[in-house]
């Protein structure tokens, strides 16, 4: 079917109503998960053990008509377990044997990367090349994948033991770093009541490959007003420790503030948060509301800031009306 900004908020009910047979609340993670495929990005989320990252990632699957595959990150995965290796096998046609490329897991269209901070970065780096280019380099030979091609990654804040932090680099490649929070009583008691039962509903794919390209390319035509594009602009370069930055917080607290690629991230996410609203045109509030998602794996605090306790959402908040 032909998909239109008119279209869209109806696509987001029906996807919130399918993901709501598996997954209790979650409304605003689910949002921006969809915002970040529209922008033919990927999402980091973050949380404590139990708070349904995973079964929000399968549930996200189910509801696309799209190949999905995941890998279980553990210390001792390797690059060759993501991306493939070469098998010695015998032709029997010819008798001879030659070595025959097997397809690892990152070959698919939604690739859960399932604790992602508990493989080495060497391994890590193995997902970098298909989330920036969507492309595989194997044994000298590059494989182009089949879009839409998104990461969903999680990962558990609280357990230091044996993980290693995503590179600055890898962080940078995602659109949103999520965190999820516990859930409030009435959602507990619903998620217990789901989750102990054997009423188990089936989720109906809502988006099939086609409509997902069509609205991702719908995202990048929907032009960006010029005072929302210098806004976006401004708030970025706000958060760079600059001698010339007027806000002392920043000065005195941020070792690094967010690239460039911040900002392209931030009008894009604007646009698709725009269209599924129902609006032709992104606005200062829809750059606003995606600030602390978008920034907060970008900025990087400084020892000061950790001795005197400030928060990174608070150093974000400082950036809103830019000057």
């Amino acid at each position: 079917m032909s998909i239109d900004a008119a279209s869209l908020p109806g696509i987001l009910s029906r996807f919130r109503s399918e993901i709501a047979k598996k997954v209790v609340g979650q409304e605003g993670v689910l949002d921006l998960v969809l915002t970040a495929l529209f922008c033919r990005g990927h999402v980091l989320l973050v949380g404590a053990p139990g708070l349904a990252k995973t079964t929000l990632v399968n549930s996200f699957a189910s509801a696309l008509d799209l190949n999905f595959n995941r890998i279980q990150f553990t210390p001792d995965l390797m690059p060759s377990d993501i991306t493939g290796s070469e098998i010695l096998q015998e032709n029997k046609s010819t008798g001879t044997r030659e070595l025959i490329f097997t397809r690892g897991p990152i070959f698919t269209q939604i690739l859960l990367a399932d604790e992602i901070n508990r493989t080495p970065p060497k391994t890590q780096a193995a997902l970098l090349q298909a989330m920036q280019e969507k492309k595989v380099t194997v044994f000298g030979k590059t494989e182009t994948l089949v879009e839409p091609f998104m990461v969903l990654a999680t990962q558990n804040p609280i357990e230091q033991e044996g993980t290693y932090p995503l590179p600055e680099a890898q962080l940078d490649r995602f659109v949103f770093s999520i965190w999820l929070d516990y859930p409030s009583f009435q959602e507990e008691l619903d998620i217990v009541q789901l989750t102990t039962s054997t009423n188990h509903q089936q989720i109906s794919p809502v988006l099939s490959r086609n409509e997902i390209i069509q609205i991702q390319n719908l995202t990048y035509e929907t032009p960006v007003p010029e005072h929302v594009a210098q806004y976006a602009v401004k708030v970025v370069r706000a958060t760079r420790p600059t001698k010339d930055n007027p806000i002392k917080e920043i000065r005195d607290y941020v070792r690094w503030g967010a690239g460039p690629r911040a900002t392209q991230f931030l009008l894009l996410a604007a646009k698709a948060r725009a269209l599924l609203q129902g609006r032709p045109l992104p606005i200062e509030e829809d750059v606003r509301q995606l600030l602390i998602p978008t920034l907060k794996h970008r900025i990087l605090l400084n020892f000061h800031a950790e001795a005197d306790n400030v928060d990174l959402e608070n150093i974000i908040s400082l950036v809103k009306n830019p000057n």
